[in-house]
């Protein structure tokens, strides 16, 4: 194998036959820092949690899922073989509830990516209907940057744009009603997307994981609750790294044991939750 790219999370190879070889590890990424502490399991979640998904939404859009079964045997459960893909430089964001970057900015504009939002909105809202609210995907700050739909046009062209929004909006919907279901409130997500060989648009990277939306718990949903709401995702991280007195750069605080645990249970008690299946230690997706 020949590794391409690593990340702060996943791990890219390109294998003999051409095929690539995306690897979850259990690294954990909180304002685009690595920390130096890993959450045992976390890639084998990220990785089953993203294959149930992608099965569920293949009637939607295709995707670049081969196979979670046909990897070496060292990154079983949380690597997959996948189709290459030239990835869209846009990072393609769909909220339905308003938090995090989303809600400052709406506390500064009224509007999130240029699209206006009503008055009157306070953490963890519920928006009269999803928008999407694109962030560039690189950035001459190395951190994700707001951009308007009229940017995306710019960047890939008015029809490539619609296809993008439209997409991300029916994944957040679907995932979303299908996460209910089971008293998960998916309140944002992040996708990404890319070309096939043959000129496909395909679903790439991970999709609806606790590393790339944020989830609430239906029966704790509090909009304006003090603190924000109760976090089923890596947002538990981020604001467990606040408290540290960390300046946000390298490197990163190291997790202790308790903060571990319990980012290690959120995210097995939403795959459980959301798929209807009971994780168990060391199960293959």
């Amino acid at each position: 194998m020949k590794l391409v790219h690593s990340g702060k999370v996943r791990d890219l190879y390109e294998l003999e036959d051409g095929d690539l070889l995306l690897v979850a590890s259990d690294r954990v990424s909180v304002y685009d820092v690595s920390l130096p502490t890993p959450v045992p399991d976390k890639g084998k979640v990220l990785t089953a949690l993203s294959v149930w998904w992608f099965e569920q939404l293949a009637d939607v859009v295709p995707n670049h899922l081969i196979s979670a079964a046909d990897v070496p045997a060292e990154y079983a459960g949380r690597a997959v073989r996948c189709k290459p893909l030239r990835m869209i430089p846009v990072e393609c964001i769909a909220r339905g509830y308003l938090a995090g970057l989303g809600l400052r900015e709406y506390q500064r504009d009224g509007a999130v990516s240029g699209v206006p939002l009503p008055p009157g909105l306070t953490e963890g809202s519920k928006l009269p209907t999803p928008v999407f609210t694109p962030t560039t995907k690189y950035s001459d700050t190395g951190h994700d940057e707001f951009i308007t739909f009229d940017d995306v046009i710019d960047q890939v062209g008015r029809e490539t744009a619609e296809r993008l929004r439209d997409l991300t909006l029916e994944i957040y919907t679907r995932g979303a009603e299908r996460a209910a279901q089971n008293g998960i409130i998916i309140a944002d997500t992040k996708v990404e997307f890319g070309w096939s060989a043959d000129g496909t648009l395909t679903l790439g990277d991970e999709v609806l994981t606790s590393d790339s939306s944020r989830f609430w718990r239906v029966e704790e949903w509090e909009p304006g609750r003090p603190g924000g709401q109760r976090a089923y995702d890596k947002q538990y991280v981020r604001d467990w790294s606040l408290t540290t007195g960390w300046d946000k750069t390298e490197p990163g605080p190291a997790m202790p044991d308790d903060v571990v645990r319990a980012t290690q249970q959120r995210y097995i008690d939403v795959y459980e939750r959301i798929t209807g299946q009971t994780w168990r230690n060391g199960d293959k997706p």
